[in-house]
């Protein structure tokens, strides 16, 4: 997954693609309690809500699409050199690239009765 997020002002931001396809992040956070949760939408397709808790450099916490469909995930930041080519300098201000895994739900199993 490419992710791109920006945090000013109490409001999470951002944008990405991965797997599914290309994605908007809206959302916010509490600095106090280091909670965060948003919205993930796919252009043209579905959203998957989020909640998650910031810890070190990471946020760690669980997404759903239904009641069927959730699952956990942990986002962190890119370390230099991992994937594309690390840059010499990077402004403060400019969101890091984070690395993300979602834990996917296992598949639904089904069952065919042939007579």
């Amino acid at each position: 997954m490419d992710l791109h997020l920006t945090f000013a002002g109490g409001k999470m931001t951002g944008d990405g693609n991965d797997d599914v396809g290309r994605f908007l992040i809206r959302g916010q956070y509490d600095e106090k309690s280091l909670e965060c949760s948003w919205i993930k939408t796919y252009v043209g397709a579905h959203d998957v809500f989020y909640r998650g808790f910031r810890e070190g450099k990471g946020i760690w916490g669980t997404w759903k699409i239904t009641e069927r469909f959730h699952g956990g995930f942990h986002i962190w930041p890119k370390r230099a050199g991992e994937g594309e080519a690390a840059a010499a300098s990077i402004e403060a201000a400019a969101p890091a690239p984070a690395v993300a895994e979602e834990i996917a739900p296992r598949p639904l199993m089904t069952h065919e009765n042939k007579d």
